[in-house]
């Protein structure tokens, strides 16, 4: 009887036909990036009829590599969500390696030998709060909010704030910044990288034992634990990988900026990869979601952040934007959870 009430309430409050609704719905559920396509897609064209220069071939690039680098740090925000957490120290984990990177690099180490190294020291910060929250069964909130302070003065110590020139650092570490050209469209290395990076961990979950452990996880770590799944296991590698893509993330970013900036991380970097992950449909209770969505979630932030001023708004709006987009989409979460049980 409740269930038959709570679905007649969905119905009514959606002011569509009953089977109208249900077919919205189980489209939704099944297809967990069709919502988020649907805004983008719909944001796009908005913004061109609204601005002439939207549709610039170098606006698009402007685009592309403004959120390349929270799209490749969103991706490791989306194992952690598929888990029912959330990592606050993201950004934090990017700087630290890229200036691990950069300084190194600066002092003489070989390119690729600091790029290693960077990479390692991305995988260390993941490794200390999947021991946390394993080990200690302590909540990831608290443990990434803790690593997000430490992180970030251990960085600053290590660099004493100050800018590593591109000048004095590799090649190597500057290569993802290099374009390719497309028409007139230049689409740098990086963002090829993060693609890449996309299609990967897109397979390893839907089509490995470990991202179906992921999913099972994220959904009911107790019922998943029972099944014989290693769900200690499961969530360190989750943080593992999201280390490692966060030091991913700071390679592209030395490239775009071509040196290496202490400075880099703003709330921006730490809070855009969760608007990116809750735009793209993964559900903040665990358990569903498509590493696709993130990435598009990520070009809809960098649409918004594009058109509005293209579309003479102030900068106040942008933030007001992305905050309606973020509480749409957790509503629209919450209603395809309860009427799909």
């Amino acid at each position: 009887m409740a269930a038959a009430t709570a679905a007649a309430d969905a119905h009514a409050d959606f002011g569509m036909p009953e089977r109208l609704v249900d077919r919205v719905r189980a489209q939704l559920h099944a297809r967990a990036v069709l919502g988020p396509l649907s805004v983008l897609v719909l944001s796009i064209v908005v913004f061109a009829v609204v601005s002439d220069h939207f549709f610039a071939f170098n606006n698009f690039s402007l685009i592309l590599q403004q959120s390349m680098v929270v799209a490749t740090i969103g991706i490791g925000q989306t194992l952690v969500v598929l888990t029912s957490g959330v990592d606050l120290a993201v950004g934090s984990t990017m700087t630290i390696s890229m200036m691990a990177m950069a300084k190194l690099s600066a002092g003489g180490t070989n390119g690729v030998l600091a790029l290693l190294i960077g990479f390692v020291v991305g995988l260390v910060c993941g490794a200390l709060i999947g021991f946390f929250v394993t080990r200690f069964r302590l909540q990831p909130f608290i443990v990434t909010l803790a690593a997000l302070y430490v992180y970030k003065a251990l960085e600053l110590w290590y660099s004493r704030s100050a800018n590593v020139r591109g000048t004095d650092i590799s090649p190597v570490l500057k290569w993802t910044g290099n374009t390719i050209h497309l028409g007139t469209t230049q689409i740098p290395y990086g963002a090829i990288i993060m693609l890449a990076a996309f299609a990967a961990m897109a397979y390893a979950l839907r089509q490995t034992a470990w991202g179906r452990h992921v999913y099972a996880t994220g959904d009911d770590r107790e019922s998943a634990r029972l099944a014989g799944i290693r769900t200690n296991r499961v969530l360190l590698s989750v943080y593992l990988l999201c280390g490692l893509f966060c030091a991913l993330a700071g390679w592209i970013l030395i490239g775009r900026n071509q040196g290496g900036d202490p400075q880099a991380v703003t709330k921006d970097y730490n809070l855009d990869s969760i608007v990116a992950v809750v735009i793209g449909g993964t559900s903040l209770f665990g358990g569903r979601g498509r590493i696709l969505g993130t990435l598009i979630g990520a070009l809809t932030i960098g649409v918004f952040r594009s058109g509005l001023p293209l579309a003479g708004v102030s900068d106040i709006w942008k933030d007001f934007a992305i905050g309606v987009l973020i509480l749409a989409a957790v509503l629209i979460d919450q209603w395809v959870r309860k009427v799909a049980r």
